[in-house]
């Protein structure tokens, strides 16, 4: 395979001019898979053909030589190409478009060509390439250190919406780094552009970096970037001053998405400034654990995403996904998305909404193809559909808020509003665009007849040759005498009359033979070739008038850019709310409280996603008050403690979504964060083992909590030692309730951690029950107040299907345990202070020998008893063994 420096060494002169054009377009690409257009193919050459080859699994051929080596190429048909697009981007492959530009006819030498589009997994438009219902931004990351102190800002923009957002954060550089790995789990970037000195994203797996000059990120050039591309002499509108790096991040991200697209991006037109204050944190552990937009295996079902998505467009699909990772602080945002979603409720708009909403195409993203000069015909037959649907919805929604009764100021009035008829914008496509227009423009059929007088003119000559040709055939047939005489066309030899060899006799003079056959001869006539000479031309100028014409079309509905992205948001948002109406509906969900003093209150709480999976679910109650601040949670594994937890989170997080929730009733309090730290997960990849990765998140909870933060720990310190695990819970428990003070599910199996309500108050016992049954064991899955009696241990294995003779021998060594810990001192209460007077403590222990002796004499009969297999033992045995047992009794 050649390397990128044996290209360079290659010979240039002795290569086919076709070959040198090839290697000066590589040259400004050498990244990418550049894919040269020749003819009907896209061809690749040199290593990109190797490279293409092996990952798109097509032929590799080789063609002429370079320095004595054959020249390695494969290619793909050109009207193939997104297939294959989308399997590279999906592998993290960029690739440069290189088309033909000039005219075959008249070039000399090699077609002109030139790259016409770069396509990289961030900045990608083509609805082919592109998840329907998720969003694929390009991130850049730019840091400016002063001080010890690092400052990174961070630029993102989702080119197929035009969603342009900035974030500033600073600190030590190791409170910065894992700052950047949270925001980059909550953006998740499709591409990251980093310094050619940057190293803070190497960590990040899954995400193609793409190093790019350093200059590139000066924030001078950036923040005159930003002004120019939103047409503005301030950025103080947005929210963005007192901004550094962040603009420098800015500029590196403007530069590489324009030059990717080879044109302006006019559909940038706002910009967002994001801050940490304004959502609900959401580290990578919660997101994984809460299974939000994907299950902890990876998979895209089921998940709450999944459960909630009844959305009709993809716009509402993706913004119902970006409203679960961002559910915001401020109270007022949920609110009012409960207000809307009670509103369609009680109107019972809900149904006759989804269905007008499901004609409803992708707006948003048609749009972002306009203002890139990329949308195809059919795009613009949809928006024109898309848009004649304003109207019904709005119809139907002004009778949800109801104008006069006070709803002219929510969420729906102003959704109302956003979804207001662009009528010069629709006028323009419903006279412009064919009914069911071609895919391609280069096909003809794009436009509406009566749009374009020529253009129905060059139509007409092309579509009527058929009459022209009966009527010509009459005549001719009537003028020569001959019956069987035929005008036709093909498109080798275009139009002819065609006269068999018997008749030939009668041809007329003016008849020129064009073709002979077997059988007959083929003529033209003079008045034929006028003929054929304008309705072949009037089909060729067609098809160039409506090239032109498509050209014109887009560039008038340039000025409609703002207000298409405007209705896409209200439909987003609509369809989004009626979503979460319908599936509130549907499953019994009730409308959440959220007070501004500290209080979770669940009642009859239900875990959205696992009450769908399971025949009957048992729904619990949850309260948390500012004097109650960590529940402790023991019971059986299998229990439905990590389940209890879970739904609580999912809960709070739904309310602050601005959802329904799944309980009776809930009302909630202020909250800044969810943190969980659940499961048992390995890192080896980096060095980190199961251990290690659950004291890193609890290390992360402890230095993030604050009182307004809830906090799921399930089963802390079970990965080390007995002793080691029990202090570590115990002090882990200690620090959320005394310096944190946050609200907390404490659920272990560390039975002396029970202790902790008598000395903390704001501590209270819970436990998820189970009913021994014969030899199995029923799981109640209710929570009860106090501590569970005991785990279940070996009940549990035993369904998990170990083998009997292991369940056996672990009761006859959990029974020596047992009777082991009766023997010892008696266990001092582990959370009370220490004695203060030594010598009590001595009396205490001498006080305590006579029991230990009779524990040990006890201890004896129970191992006897333990050791005793009744199955195995002879009639006479079983007598001597009961003496046996007798003698240590009396002992």
């Amino acid at each position: 395979m050649q390397s990128n420096t044996e290209l360079a060494n290659i010979a240039k002169s002795k290569l086919t001019p076709m070959m040198q054009q090839y290697l000066g377009i590589k040259e400004n690409h050498p990244t990418m898979l550049v894919f040269y257009r020749m003819g009907d193919f896209y061809e690749l050459f040199f290593e990109d053909a190797e490279k293409a080859s092996r990952l798109l699994g097509i032929t590799l051929t080789a063609r002429g030589v370079a320095s004595g080596n054959p020249i390695k190429m494969c290619g793909v048909p050109f009207h193939s190409l997104d297939g294959y697009l989308a399997k590279l981007v999906k592998l993290g492959e960029s690739v440069a478009i290189c088309e033909q530009i000039g005219d075959p006819a008249t070039s000399k030498g090699p077609v002109e060509r030139k790259v016409m589009r770069v396509v990289t997994p961030g900045t990608l438009t083509d609805a082919d390439l592109l998840p329907e219902k998720a969003e694929r931004p390009l991130l850049a990351m730019c840091s400016i250190t002063q001080r010890k102190t690092v400052t990174t800002g961070l630029a993102w923009l989702s080119l197929a919406s035009g969603a342009l957002k900035l974030m500033e954060f600073s600190g030590d550089s190791s409170t910065v780094a894992v700052r950047l790995q949270q925001e980059l789990e909550r953006i998740v970037p499709a591409e990251i552009l980093s310094g050619d000195n940057g190293n803070l994203f190497d960590d990040y797996a899954g995400t193609h970096i793409n190093r790019v000059p350093d200059w590139h990120f000066d924030v001078v050039g950036g923040h005159k970037a930003l002004l120019d591309q939103l047409g503005v002499a301030t950025l103080t509108g947005f929210g963005a001053d007192g901004l550094g790096a962040a603009f420098g991040a800015a500029g590196a991200l403007l530069r590489y998405a324009q030059s990717t697209q080879g044109r302006g991006l006019q559909h940038v037109r706002s910009l967002t400034t994001e801050t940490e204050s304004e959502f609900i944190g959401l580290d990578a552990a919660t997101r994984r654990n809460l299974e939000l937009t994907e299950t902890i295996r990876g998979q895209e079902s089921p998940t709450l995403f999944s459960l909630l998505d009844h959305c009709r467009t993809a716009m509402g699909s993706r913004m119902l996904r970006h409203w679960l990772h961002h559910a915001r602080r401020d109270q007022k945002v949920a609110r009012a998305r409960h207000e809307a979603i009670a509103a369609l409720a009680q109107s019972e708009a809900a149904g006759p909404l989804a269905a007008t909403l499901a004609q409803v195409p992708d707006i948003e993203r048609i749009t972002t193809r306009i203002a890139l000069l990329s949308a195809r015909p059919r795009d613009l037959a949809a928006l024109r559909d898309g848009l004649l649907q304003l109207p019904a919805l709005r119809g139907d929604v002004v009778r949800c808020y109801g104008p006069g009764q006070g709803g002219e100021t929510g969420l729906l009035a102003a959704i109302h509003t956003a979804l207001a008829t662009p009528t010069a914008c629709l006028d323009l496509l419903v006279r412009a665009v064919a009914q069911e227009p071609a895919a391609m423009v280069r096909d003809g059929g794009v436009f509406a007849t009566g749009f374009d007088a020529e253009l129905d003119e060059l139509r007409a000559l092309s579509e009527n040759a058929g009459q022209f040709l009966l009527d010509l055939e009459t005549r001719e047939r009537a003028r020569t005498g001959i019956a069987n005489l035929r005008v036709e066309y093909n498109k080798v030899h275009g139009f002819y009359i065609e006269v068999t060899h018997g008749q030939t006799d009668k041809v007329p003079d003016d008849y020129r033979r064009r073709q002979t056959l077997k059988n007959a001869e083929r003529y033209i006539t003079p008045e034929l070739k006028v003929f054929e000479d304008k309705a072949l031309s009037a089909q060729d100028k067609a098809l160039v008038r409506e090239k032109m014409l498509y050209d014109l079309l887009l560039a008038d509905l340039a000025p409609h850019i703002g207000t298409l992205q405007t209705i896409s948001q209200g439909l987003a948002q609509l369809d989004t709310l009626n979503a979460l109406t319908e599936h509130a509906q549907q499953h019994n969900w009730a409308a959440p409280q959220l007070v501004d003093e500290p209080c979770i209150n669940i009642v009859e709480g239900r875990h959205p996603v696992v009450e769908k999976q399971i025949e009957r679910f048992i729904a619990n109650d949850c309260r948390f008050v500012n004097e109650r601040r960590l529940l402790l949670i023991t019971g059986p594994n299998m229990g439905g403690k990590s389940t209890f937890m879970r739904q609580v989170a999912l809960i709070t997080l739904l309310a602050y979504v601005g959802s329904y929730v799944p309980a009776a009733s809930a009302t909630i309090g202020p909250i800044d964060r969810i943190f969980t730290r659940i499961g048992a997960t390995d890192d080896l990849a980096g060095g980190r083992s199961t251990f290690m990765v659950e004291m890193t998140e609890s290390a992360a909870i402890l230095n993030g909590a604050t009182e307004h933060s809830l906090v799921l720990m399930d089963e802390v310190g079970r990965g080390t030692s007995t002793f080691d695990g029990l202090a570590l819970a115990w002090a882990i428990a200690r620090h959320l309730i005394d310096t944190s003070r946050s609200f907390t599910l404490f659920a272990t199996h560390y039975f002396e951690l029970t202790q902790l309500p008598d000395s903390h108050p704001s501590a209270a016992n819970v436990h998820l029950s189970a009913v021994e049954h014969k030899d199995s064991i029923v799981f109640l899955h209710a929570v009860q107040p106090g501590p569970a009696s005991q785990s279940y241990g070996l009940q549990v294995a035993q369904l998990a299907g170990v083998p009997q003779p292991v369940i056996k021998a672990a009761r006859k060594h959990l029974a020596r345990l047992e009777a082991q810990a009766l023997d010892a001192t008696p266990q001092r209460d582990l959370f009370a202070a220490p004695t203060a007077d030594p010598y009590a403590q001595e009396e205490e222990e001498e006080a305590s020998a006579p029991l230990a002796a009779l524990n040990a004499a006890q201890q004896a009969l129970l191992d006897a008893i333990a050791d005793l297999d009744p199955d195995a033992l002879t009639p006479r045995d079983a007598l001597e063994q009961l003496y046996q047992l007798k003698r240590l009794a009396a002992a």
